[in-house]
C-alpha cells in the first residue's frame, strides 16, 4: 500500500508498507524531517542525519501488539490477521499516545476525521483481546486504539462518560499488578510525584486497573527509548548518563529531578519492570516543544508480583540491574517527605484486601515490605550527598566512574515490553 505517514495533518514521508507483513518496504520522499519520529535517523558519522528503513520499521512495527501478549494467536485468527504488525494498517496505525498515523495514497483522510482522541472507535478488537469469541467475523470493526497497545498484559482501551480509559489485567496466581498500580498511586500522592492516577475494576470476575490517557489533542508522549535511540552512546557513559545526556540534547528540561523521583518510587515498590518504553516524555505536538517528562505511568510489575518470596532484593531497569545500585544515581533525596507516608501501611492493606487471590499473610508481608523500603529511603535522605548543583567536570568524572560497573543498555534495541 502506498501511504503517507503523517503527523496530525503534515505530511512527513511517503511510504510503501507489505499489506500482509506491516512492514515498509520503501521509503520514498521526505517532506518534513523535523517531523520524522525521534530515533529514525542515522546518527553514524557518515550517514548522520539520513533517514534509516530499519529505523522507521521498528519504530513502525514496535507501535503494534507485542507477539508475547497473552492469548494473541488466538485474537489474531478471529481478527482475520496474519500478525499484529498487520493490524496497524487497519487503523491507520492511529494510537492514543501520539499523532502519526498513515494516510493512503489518493485519499483526503483528515486527521479530525479519524483520531481517537475526539472520535469513538470500535470495542470489537477490545473484545476479542479479552478472550470473547465474535459472532460474526465478517462484520468486525477493527477501527481500534486496541491496535497499537503494547505491553504483555491484557488490555483494553474503553470510552467512559466520554473520557478514554485504559484497563489493564493482572497475571499469575496473584493477579497483582492492577493492585500494585493502586500502591503506587497512593505513593506518588503522598510524596507530591507527578503520577497518572489508577482505580480499580471489576470484570468477569478479575481485577483490572483503569486510567485516563494523559496526552491530549495538543501533546504526544515520547517513550525514553526513542531519546536514548536519538543519539550514539559514547564508550565513556553510563546508561544513566547517557539518557541524562540525550534529553539535554533534545531540550527537554527538568530530567534529572523527575528521573530520581521515579528510582525513588521504583525502589519503594521494588519494580522490576520500568524498561525504556515504560516512561517517556511529553511533547507539544504542533511546535515540536518539550514540556518535560511524563507523569509516571506503569507501575504494576513490582512487589514481588510473581513470586511468594515477598522482601527478595528484586532486579531492577533500566539504569542498573539491582535497585542498591540504581538508588546510588539519586544525588537530592531533600524532597523526599517521610512524614507524608505515615499511614501508609493502612492504606495499602486496604488496596490488597480487595483482592480474592492475595491472603493475610501475604498482604501483611508486602506492606512491612513497602513500610521497610520507604524508611530506607528516609535514611539515605539523612545522608550527605552531592547536589545536582555539581559543576560539569566534576559530573563528567562521576559518570565515568559509574560506568565501569553500569549496567550498560546497547545503543541499537530494547524493546522490552510493558
Amino acid at each position: 500500500m502506498k501511504c503517507t505517514l503523517m503527523h496530525k495533518n503534515i505530511p512527513v514521508v511517503d511510504l510503501l508498507i507489505d499489506e500482509d507483513s506491516g512492514f515498509i518496504d520503501n521509503i520514498h520522499t521526505v517532506h518534513d524531517y523535523a517531523r520524522l519520529p525521534l530515533g529514525t535517523v542515522e546518527t553514524s558519522t557518515a550517514k548522520n542525519g539520513a533517514l534509516n528503513r530499519g529505523y522507521l520499521n521498528a519504530w513502525w512495527v514496535g507501535r503494534s501488539i507485542p507477539a508475547s501478549r497473552e492469548n494473541i494467536q488466538a485474537a489474531l485468527i478471529n481478527l482475520g490477521a496474519r500478525s499484529t504488525a498487520a493490524l496497524l494498517l487497519k487503523c491507520y496505525g492511529l494510537s492514543l499516545s501520539d499523532h502519526y498515523w498513515v494516510r493512503p495514497e489518493n485519499t483526503n483522510l483528515q486527521w479530525n476525521e479519524i483520531n481517537f482522541f475526539q472520535n469513538d472507535f470500535s470495542k470489537d478488537v477490545g473484545e476479542i483481546l479479552f478472550g470473547h469469541e465474535p459472532t460474526d467475523r465478517s462484520g468486525l470493526d477493527l477501527m481500534s486504539p486496541d491496535n497499537t497497545s503494547d505491553g504483555w498484559l491484557k488490555k483494553k482501551w474503553v470510552i467512559v462518560d466520554g473520557k478514554r480509559m485504559l484497563m489493564k489485567g493482572g497475571s499469575g496466581d496473584y493477579q497483582q499488578e492492577p493492585f500494585n498500580e493502586l500502591v503506587a498511586s497512593a505513593i506518588m500522592r503522598r510524596l507530591k510525584i507527578p503520577h497518572v492516577p489508577y482505580v480499580l475494576t471489576f470484570d468477569g470476575g478479575h481485577p483490572y486497573s483503569l486510567c485516563e490517557t494523559f496526552v491530549t489533542p495538543e501533546t504526544e508522549l515520547i517513550p525514553a527509548l526513542r531519546a536514548w535511540e536519538a543519539r550514539k552512546q559514547s564508550n565513556h557513559n553510563s546508561a544513566y548518563a547517557h539518557m541524562l545526556r540525550c534529553a539535554e540534547a533534545l531540550g527537554i528540561p527538568h530530567v534529572r529531578e523527575a528521573l530520581e523521583k521515579m528510582l525513588v518510587l521504583d525502589y519503594i515498590i521494588g519494580n522490576t519492570d520500568r524498561h525504556l518504553n515504560n516512561f517517556g516524555f511529553i511533547r507539544n505536538v504542533n511546535t515540536l516543544e518539550w514540556q518535560g517528562i511524563a507523569p509516571i505511568y506503569d507501575s504494576g510489575t513490582a512487589l514481588w508480583h510473581d513470586t511468594q518470596y515477598v522482601g527478595r532484593a528484586p532486579k531492577s531497569k533500566p539504569f542498573r540491574p539491582t535497585h542498591s545500585e540504581q538508588i546510588k544515581l539519586v544525588q537530592d533525596f531533600n524532597w523526599f517527605d517521610y512524614d507524608a507516608l505515615q499511614g501508609l501501611g493502612d492504606e495499602c492493606a486496604e488496596i490488597f484486601n480487595q483482592s480474592d487471590w492475595i491472603d493475610a499473610k501475604r498482604r501483611d508481608a508486602l506492606v512491612r515490605a513497602i513500610e521497610v523500603r520507604a524508611k530506607e529511603i528516609a535514611q539515605m535522605r539523612s545522608v550527605t550527598r552531592p547536589k545536582p548543583g555539581l559543576s560539569e567536570a566534576l559530573q563528567i568524572a562521576q559518570e565515568k566512574v559509574d560506568a565501569q560497573t553500569s549496567d550498560k543498555i546497547p545503543h541499537s534495541k530494547r524493546h522490552d515490553e510493558r
